[in-house]
């Protein structure tokens, strides 16, 4: 009986042992590579750009490997007060999409329209529901290279980095949220 004790734990340390040493081979397997991230976004926006290899880099080197991003296109305008429409799909690793939309008002100094194809890296996604919230930003302080632009929406541990380029001309600063959401809205609160 003490033996059979004996093996139980030792075989119970391995397992252990097993399931710690391959949790982060797990979790790197969940989440996209910056290659995989990089060869997306040219499939996206149909072109090779400096400029974008540059963002991705940037936005890997300040939070690491995405669970999931978004692709999609977005229509936005503002004189002082600002509302933003899009809509898109939401790829998870594995190959599972979703459509998503989102929508939201901004208020500052702002004048100006754009339409824009945007790239999201999403960061630390559990369920694709948990997505489904309003999600706080401040746009004006982003970074910009070579006609691509990132800035980052935070609510809690999510995070998302919506890479765009477009055309128009708009101008200033603002904060705002964007609501996303699994249906399509004119409301934009």
């Amino acid at each position: 009986m003490k033996r059979f004790f004996v093996v139980g734990r030792a075989a119970l340390a391995v397992c252990l042992l097993v399931v710690l040493v391959a949790r982060p081979a797990l979790a790197e397997e969940e989440t996209f590579s910056q290659n995989e991230i990089l060869e997306a976004a040219r499939g996206f926006f149909g072109a090779t750009t400096e400029g974008l290899a540059q963002v991705v880099e940037k936005v890997f080197a300040d939070h690491g490997r995405p669970n999931a991003y978004i692709t999609g296109e977005e229509v936005s305008g503002a004189i002082g007060v600002g509302l933003r429409y899009g809509e898109g799909t939401l790829n998870r690793k594995g190959g599972a999409t979703r459509p998503i939309y989102w929508q939201g008002p901004s208020v500052g100094f702002d004048l100006g329209g754009n339409a824009s194809r945007v790239f999201t890296l999403v960061y630390h996604l559990g369920a694709d529901h948990e997505l489904y919230q309003r999600i706080p930003g401040v746009e004006g302080t982003f970074y910009f290279v070579g006609g691509v632009g990132v800035n980052y929406q935070r609510s809690g541990e999510l995070v998302l980095a919506p890479i765009r380029t477009g055309v128009g001309l708009r101008a200033g600063a603002n904060i705002g949220y964007l609501h996303y959401s699994h249906e399509h809205s004119w409301i934009p609160f």
